[in-house]
């Protein structure tokens, strides 16, 4: 655990420093698009984060090589070269979409180059785990489709979910957090060498995240960019492909000496449908399973841009950037950790009773814009402005609303206090006295003052010359 623990933190900690210079770079390089219709953020802001991230995961697969229990990994498996070749392939991809952009069907050709790479590198589905079956082997055909379709999935569901700011790294993050759970107890737990790949690739993933999201969280200074949503969406898949088809059912069964127990244990690996081990990917996948059908039944290409994506939708009911963030880390932690809960003893009521009451609290806070109570006068001030009766009320008939804007005399008056009539001239340097306080304004006449001005001024006009002396 310890050796995992020091490749997290070297991984962060390379990808977090890394961050700032690769922030300039991209400002200096012009890797700042105009902010389309769909873009939630309202200035420009640098890509290229990925490069950041691709740092981090270099720096991270190098520290465990020269570990002496993880290093094991190494020496045993090619995966990690593996994840190494394909991950640099797709994060180069990126870069180039960042920069000039892509066209979506090349990404989506460059995607199955990489995974074919990892496949031709050896990290692909030897078998399916079938309960009460066993192993069910795969011709390298068959598990060269199922792999690059698993890679493919997944990288687009992480891409598509990259709509707000800290959104697809903070939810990854929790994927591979409880992803690491789930291996490092196969591992560590049963015994098995073969989720030890999975187990390292979930310790750099989760390093590569959390060194990037201090710059990425509401207001972002930087956003990952395709390189960095298509490369943290390829280390997810590649520790999902590992333990989903390297590890051997029967060795479980012959460590706890019950195939019911095997079921259970494994149980995150057959949901769902033997594609995304751990559900960790529901919320994104779901996302993306929406997507391609509301743009397909519109008749557009299902990589066509829009804002009907969950994200979009939480900003659209009344939640705020922060909260609609929030709102799908939670449902991505239940999700994910309820997994692994069930995979550890899927027969207690209380973990079904606090998955329960725990889905409740989230579609309460999920509606709560739906509903604006009214509270009374005495409560207002304990409740947000929002709540309050006479916050949102209009204005009764024959009032006037109380607005920020004053008269048209009065702001000339405040915008323009140096403003004089003609012919008069300033007093003192720089025509302003500093250090005192302006004069004040002089009372307006009303009809009956005015005329009583009228005559004062005759009666003191009577008494001069026409040469205006007395």
């Amino acid at each position: 655990m310890r050796e995992y623990l020091l490749t997290l933190c070297v991984t962060a900690a390379v990808t977090y420093l890394l961050t700032g210079p690769v922030r300039k770079f991209a400002i200096a390089a012009g890797a700042m698009p105009e902010i389309r219709a769909r873009d939630v953020h309202r200035e420009p802001t640098p890509r290229l984060g990925g490069i950041a991230m691709f740092g981090g995961l270099c720096a991270g697969l190098l520290v465990a090589s020269q570990l002496t229990n993880v290093g094991n990994v190494f020496r045993l498996s090619d995966e990690p070269r593996a994840l190494l070749a394909g991950a640099g392939l797709i994060w180069l991809l990126g870069v180039l979409d960042d920069k000039w952009g892509v066209d979506a069907l090349v990404k989506l050709g460059g995607q199955m180059i990489a995974a074919g790479v990892m496949v031709w590198q050896g990290l692909t589905v030897l078998w399916l785990p079938v309960p009460g079956v066993g192993n069910v082997a795969l011709t390298p055909l068959q598990g060269t489709l199922l792999t690059v379709a698993m890679v493919v999935v997944t990288i687009n569901a992480v891409n598509f979910v990259d709509g707000l700011d800290g959104l697809a790294s903070g939810m990854v993050c929790i994927a591979a957090v409880a992803f690491f759970m789930y291996a490092y107890r196969i591992w560590y737990g049963y015994g098995i060498e073969a989720a030890a790949p999975a187990t390292l690739f979930a310790a750099i993933l989760m390093g590569m995240c959390l060194g990037f999201l201090p710059h990425n969280m509401h207001p972002a200074r930087i956003f990952m960019g395709d390189s960095g949503s298509m490369l943290i969406g390829l280390v997810l898949a590649a520790g999902a492909v590992s333990i989903t088809g390297q590890v051997d059912p029967d060795v479980i069964t012959d460590t706890t000496g019950s195939v019911k127990t095997t079921v259970q244990t494994m149980a995150p690996v057959y949901m769902p449908v033997l594609l995304l081990p751990l559900t960790l990917l529901a919320v994104p996948i779901a996302d993306l399973v929406l997507a391609v059908v509301r743009r397909t039944w519109r008749g557009q290409s299902p990589f066509a841009a829009d804002r009907g994506h969950l994200h979009h939708r939480l900003l659209e009911i009344g939640h705020s950037h922060s909260r609609a963030v929030l709102i799908m880390y939670f449902w991505s932690a239940l999700i994910g950790f309820g997994a692994v809960a069930f995979s550890v003893r899927s027969s207690s009521l209380v973990i079904v009773l606090t998955i329960v009451v725990l889905s409740a609290v989230g579609l309460v806070i999920l509606l709560l814009p739906r509903f604006t109570p009214r509270v009374p006068d005495w409560a207002e001030r304990l409740v947000p402005p929002r709540y309050r009766l006479r916050g949102g009320a209009e204005p009764e008939a024959g009032t006037q609303p109380e607005t920020a804007e004053a008269e048209p005399g009065a702001g000339r008056d405040t915008e323009e206090p140096g403003a004089q009539e003609p012919g008069t001239e300033k007093k003192g340097e720089g025509g302003a006295e500093e250090g005192r306080e302006p004069l004040p304004e002089p009372p307006r006449l009303s009809g009956a003052t005015a005329l009583r001005e009228h005559d004062r001024l005759a009666r003191h006009g009577a008494g001069r010359g026409t040469d205006g002396r007395p």
